[in-house]
């Protein structure tokens, strides 16, 4: 029977980069406009499994589900479909396409889910206000700070209201004051239109944010407690 609160599971999933395990029977999942923190050592397997939950690596092992559907039943395209219309995904270096403006990078799912110009402009002009880039729409990414870049990047993954956003050490790359201004504009944003975040880092402190914990160390995930207040 389909939990209809979850969003997203997987369950005895193994990932192997040859014969080299990096994910071993990881159990998981996420209920919608939850947001669930991974935390772990470099090398500890931890963006693989994200890759894995986003459909972007096939597992070995196991099964992951989106919205009740196994992606091991999907064909390619329907997969990256899904990745496209109902995932957003955020770098630790934002990876902003130079040649296009702040307002056209923020808009490029809903161009891609073929949207018209100018209402895909319009809604990325709205969620880069709200993220405190309004003034700053018709820059290139070599024209803006680091803290501003990833907040497009943040307004790239959620404006096309995803179901989930994929974030992979997202404010990695800012000293401490950016990092919890955009952690703090990101989280906010992603929880008022009820999107589910999957946010890999190192930093506990970011973890801490999370609604649920789980550490990797050598593939092996483990759900953490959280401790009564």
């Amino acid at each position: 029977m389909i939990n209809k609160s979850e969003v997203l599971s997987a369950k005895g999933v193994d990932l192997f980069y040859g014969e080299t395990p990096a994910v071993l029977n990881a159990d998981i999942s996420l209920g919608r406009g939850e947001v669930v923190a991974i935390t772990g050592q470099s090398g500890s397997g931890k963006s693989s499994l994200l890759y894995c939950l986003a459909g972007v690596l096939p597992v070995a092992r196991g099964e992951v589900c989106f919205e009740g559907c196994s992606f091991g039943a999907l064909d390619d395209e329907k997969l990256s479909a899904i990745r496209r219309e109902r995932f957003g995904f955020v770098f630790q270096y934002g990876e902003l396409l130079p040649e296009l403006t702040v307002e056209e990078n923020a808009a490029l799912p809903l161009r891609l889910a073929g949207q018209r110009k100018a209402e895909a402009l319009a809604a990325a002009g709205e969620v880069l206000g709200r993220l405190g880039l309004a003034d700053l729409r018709q820059r290139r990414p070599s024209q803006v700070s680091g803290g501003q870049s990833q907040r497009v990047a943040v307004a790239r993954a959620l404006v096309h209201r995803p179901a989930i956003v994929f974030a992979d050490e997202p404010t990695g790359s800012l000293d401490s004051a950016n990092a919890a201004a955009v952690l703090d504009e990101f989280l906010s944003l992603a929880r008022s239109q009820g999107t589910a975040v999957v946010l890999v880092t190192h930093d506990t402190q970011v973890a801490a944010r999370a609604d649920h914990r789980y550490t990797m160390c050598d593939g092996v995930l483990t759900a953490q407690v959280r401790e009564a207040s």
